[in-house]
């Protein structure tokens, strides 16, 4: 659409307050007389955006090409919030899937995390938990006064990283988010914390950024752990859910691929609904169900089976991991489950770590750097 015409009065615009994050349509739309209101409302929020990120001047970067730098950054440009030449990451490992993904989008990918440093302004460290200590050793001096450092690691406070930080700068700006794999879909949940030396307006640019991905706000760092244990982790919980309900109708006769859409389009109709009516989640369940229903007879059944105390027993272990995790980088030492995990070559492979440094013998691994304490 050419920028000096008048928007066609039979445009739907549904879905536009997503779109209107795209750079050149940001400020167009915020003062048309023809363009509704909440479009309008969307990208007047939005426009002080572009003074950053969308005018070119800024660049991102990642310490890790897994999957959650993956989907930011297919979450990013779909946004329109910053292009893809705009973007470094950088990873040992160039056989990954993910790595192969960012290639075709554009992005400029390198195994030195120093080289990605040097070529961004805003760094998300998008690395295991307890990779983040060797990372930090690595990068430390070549962290300048213009970085904003975001460390997307589960159960990493924000202190430690300063604390390693320190050793390099006198005031490193570090910030602390949990978001979301549906980021890649521009749903994502992301909360984020701010650091002892980043400023009011560190904090605004990095909301700008995940909030074209998703829902984002700002909370106080010592609920990021829970915050894992739900909307960290609750995309997997979703996908369960969907798998079993697809389960469930399969065994009725229903194909498959069916079964899954509708198991998938029930939950997201169903969020949908909640998020705008504004209304308890109880009160919604209560209106699916018709006195002696089938509805409230399948719930009797969940009810049976423990249904709501699974949920929260797994919202309670992902939070209680995540500060296990937080241990583990504490102690700078590499699990042996981790290890096994990721293959000790690659985990060598990471700049400044030594064989002695994750407690790895000739012959073996140590489970800890201390023997454990036989039972009497």
């Amino acid at each position: 659409m050419d920028l000096q015409e008048t928007p066609p009065t039979h445009c739907d615009w549904s879905n536009v307050s997503r779109i209107v994050q795209t750079c050149e349509l940001v400020g167009f739309l915020a003062c048309q007389s023809n363009v509704p209101p909440q479009v309008q409302q969307s990208a007047r929020q939005l426009g002080h955006v572009d003074s950053a990120v969308i005018s070119g001047r800024m660049s991102v970067g990642f310490i890790g090409a897994g999957q959650l730098a993956h989907a930011l950054v297919r979450g990013f440009t779909a946004a329109g919030v910053i292009a893809t030449h705009r973007i470094t990451a950088s990873s040992p490992d160039t056989d990954l899937p993910t790595v192969q993904g960012l290639r075709k989008l554009g992005v400029n990918f390198t195994t030195s995390n120093k080289e990605t440093v040097d070529k961004s302004d805003v760094l998300f460290l998008a690395v295991k938990p307890h990779i983040i200590p060797f990372v930090l050793d690595e990068i430390g001096p070549n962290i300048e006064d213009r970085h904003l450092i975001v460390s997307c690691a589960a159960g990493v406070t924000i202190s430690s990283i300063e604390k390693k930080l320190r050793q390099y700068r006198t005031a490193p700006k570090v910030m602390r988010c949990m978001t979301n794999t549906p980021v890649v879909v521009r749903e994502g949940a992301t909360v984020y914390a701010t650091g002892t030396h980043a400023e009011v307006e560190d904090g605004k640019l990095l909301e700008q950024l995940m909030a074209s991905v998703g829902y984002c706000t700002e909370v106080e760092e010592d609920l990021i752990d829970a915050v894992t244990g739900l909307s960290g982790s609750g995309p997997a919980y979703a996908f369960t859910a969907v798998d079993a309900l697809a389960d469930g109708g399969v065994k009725m006769g229903l194909p498959r691929r069916l079964a899954v859409r509708l198991g998938a389009q029930a939950l997201l109709g169903a969020a949908r609904m909640l998020l705008d009516s504004e209304q308890h989640p109880g009160q919604l369940k209560d209106n699916v169900c018709s006195p002696g229903g089938a509805t409230i007879h399948a719930l009797h059944v969940m009810e049976s089976g423990g249904f709501r105390s699974l949920l929260i027993n797994a919202v309670e272990a992902s939070c209680v991991r995540t500060r296990e995790l937080q241990f583990l980088a504490d102690q700078e030492k590499i699990s042996p489950a981790a290890i096994k995990k990721t293959t000790l070559d690659k985990v060598l492979q990471q700049p400044g770590v030594t064989a002695e440094g994750v407690g790895v013998k000739p012959r073996g691994i140590s489970m800890f750097s201390s023997p454990r304490t036989k039972k009497k």
